[in-house]
């Protein structure tokens, strides 16, 4: 894994939420993604180029924004430790909804693998 682009947590933010609406909509563009993050178009396009410069994502200007496969792989890697971590504080520290996702979102992007996989170990003991 020592090949991994090291990204800033914005564009971490950034490549999870391109992820995220392809799941949901089948596709991700521009005005969406600046929505999603409630950004403007302008951030949110100066980002993007950032993320095709690291070959993580594809965009024609007007078109959609496309995860390339380095791309997709990381935004599912982020988007889990999201999900793992908003799992654990809402549904086993009973931490209030909207406060977990803000926690989650701001730890995922420090959390350690080691760690990561411990707190999964963790949960799954639970049931």
């Amino acid at each position: 894994m020592s090949s991994e682009v090291k990204l800033t947590r914005s564009l971490e933010d950034y490549l999870e939420a391109v992820y995220i609406l392809q799941v949901e909509k089948g596709e991700a563009r521009m005005k969406d993604l600046a929505a999603r993050l409630n950004v403007k178009a302008s951030s949110a396009n100066e980002a993007v180029e950032k993320l095709a410069e690291r070959n993580l994502v594809k965009h024609e200007r007007y078109g959609t924004i496309t995860l390339t496969k380095e791309g997709e792989d990381l935004a599912k890697r982020i988007y889990n430790r999201h999900r793992i971590l908003l799992k654990f504080l809402h549904e086993v520290l009973g931490v209030e909804l909207d406060t977990a996702e803000e926690d989650s979102c701001a730890l995922e992007h420090s959390i350690s693998e080691e760690t990561l996989n411990k707190l999964v170990k963790f949960i799954e003991r639970l049931g």
